[in-house]
């Protein structure tokens, strides 16, 4: 019996969650695993590892039976940018310039993931993000980070 690929698309996506996944076992293999009612540090990881295993099995069977799309050109311009806004980020956070300035940064580097932004919609995007981020990290949960640099 020879197995055809009908779907690029599920097969790889189904492989990515089960490298994923094993990434996570295979972090997680030294902590403490403990049990249900008394979770240890590798409970988590592992768990969660092993169900992105199954859903990745699942998504790569599928893909041999359902007619799916090609895959085409790798995309670079959103990997780029989005590996540059989480960049910006922590070396903003770690240089102590503060918490919204580093989320509005965020939110702007990654819009230049796609082709076509609208400056008004960025805008609008930015100063909810940035006010929700904040209600929710520094007066929800009460984190220590200063909101700007001269407020350290």
């Amino acid at each position: 019996m020879k197995l055809s690929i009908k779907s690029q698309e599920d097969f790889w996506a189904g492989l990515m969650f089960i490298g994923f996944g094993l990434a996570a076992i295979i972090v997680a293999r030294d902590y403490p695993m403990g049990s249900a009612m008394r979770m240890g540090p590798g409970y988590f990881p592992t768990w969660l590892g092993a169900i992105l295993m199954v859903i990745g099995a699942i998504i790569t069977a599928i893909s041999l039976r359902v007619q799916g799309g090609k895959l085409s050109g790798f995309a670079w311009r959103p990997m780029i940018a989005l590996f540059a806004a989480f960049l910006a980020y922590g070396m903003m956070m770690d240089s102590s310039l503060g918490f919204i300035p580093s989320i509005a940064v965020v939110v702007i580097v990654s819009s230049l993931a796609i082709r076509d932004f609208r400056p008004v919609e960025l805008a609008i995007l930015t100063g909810v993000l940035v006010l929700g981020t904040t209600a929710l990290f520094l007066w929800g949960l009460e984190l220590p980070y200063p909101k700007f640099w001269w407020s350290y």
